[in-house]
């Protein structure tokens, strides 16, 4: 077998990640970043074009010689899939490689909240805590999630993990189905209105697509608990965000992104005008990259690369 060209065109999307056994199995090009303007050419004599979020679309593809789209994510939104196939180039993606990452943040984000880390955390720096006269302080007071009612919108991989680690924090956990057709008998399936105003701390865990883009508008979000917390962990989209930060200065709820409809965060985005900034946390789509995750990233990517250059699937 002659050996292949393989181009990355989006390499910064992987951070520091360690793609040298790339190198090693034919000729690797990486590039950090791509501009649309630039996809075809720097595809010119390719085989493989590794991608996370550069377009390949029909031109793309009817412009250059591929043979095999490495997608470096799960969702492949951003190629011309059926396409493809059409034209006998083999897409292959990954999935499941940043489960227990996404559940690490989930949590990381509930408890953010339920702890008062931000707070106390000012609070201690800032000197106050030297200034107490006794030992503790009762300012803020914390929550625990035993005890109270957890929601999860999509049941997926990531959202059985997190049903599992709030069951075992003593919390009840429902869910909802954006598919609806999942089932599991382990929780309490609900529709999503119920789930809203039933539960305490309710956590997004489902792709976007027509059943789950603006799930969450002013509409629902006025259906929350007072106190509740609203994490996003999927994909931007699903909260319709300007509601969101319209809603976050009329009612008393909390919500932490990591994820929005479009990213890099857009200059005079409304949620950096909400003026109940203490209820609001945002993370810049970092959920998926533990060091951990990254790593199996690529090892998946590479195990995809020689799956096809043996049996061509």
């Amino acid at each position: 077998m002659k050996k292949l060209k393989i181009v990355c065109l989006d390499g910064a999307t992987l951070g520091s990640a360690d793609l040298s056994a790339f190198e090693d199995f034919g000729d690797f090009e990486k590039f950090e970043l791509t501009p649309k303007e630039k996809v075809i050419d720097r595809l010119q004599g390719a085989d493989v074009a590794m991608v996370n979020k550069v377009v390949l679309d029909e031109n793309v593809l009817d412009n250059t010689n591929l043979k095999l789209i490495l997608e470096t994510a799960t969702g492949t939104n951003n190629i011309a899939v059926e396409y493809a196939k059409s034209k006998g180039i083999a897409v292959k993606n990954v999935a499941g490689y940043s489960t227990q990452s996404v559940t690490q943040h989930t949590f990381a984000l509930l408890f953010a909240f339920l702890n008062q880390v931000i707070y106390y955390d000012e609070f201690t720096k800032s000197g106050k805590w030297c200034k107490s006269d006794i030992f503790t302080d009762f300012s803020r007071l914390t929550t625990t999630l035993a005890g109270k009612n957890y929601g999860i919108i999509g049941l997926g991989a990531i959202g059985r993990e997190v049903a599992k680690i709030a069951s075992a924090f003593g919390a009840t956990v429902f869910y909802y189905s954006t598919s609806g057709v999942n089932s599991n008998a382990e929780f309490t399936r609900l529709e999503l209105d119920e789930l809203l105003s039933e539960c305490d701390f309710i956590s997004i865990h489902a792709p976007l697509n027509e059943k789950t883009k603006n799930l969450i508008t002013q509409k629902e979000l006025n259906l929350l608990k007072n106190k509740a917390i609203l994490i996003n962990v999927g994909r931007g989209g699903i909260v319709n965000e300007d509601d969101l930060a319209l809603m976050l200065d009329k009612k008393d709820f909390r919500a932490a992104l990591d994820v929005l409809e479009s990213e890099p965060m857009r200059k005079n985005h409304p949620l950096l005008s909400v003026k109940n900034k203490q209820n609001l946390i945002i993370t810049p789509h970092i959920a998926f990259a533990s060091e951990e995750s990254m790593a199996r990233l690529i090892k998946m990517v590479f195990e995809n690369l020689v799956e096809w250059s043996k049996n061509g699937k």
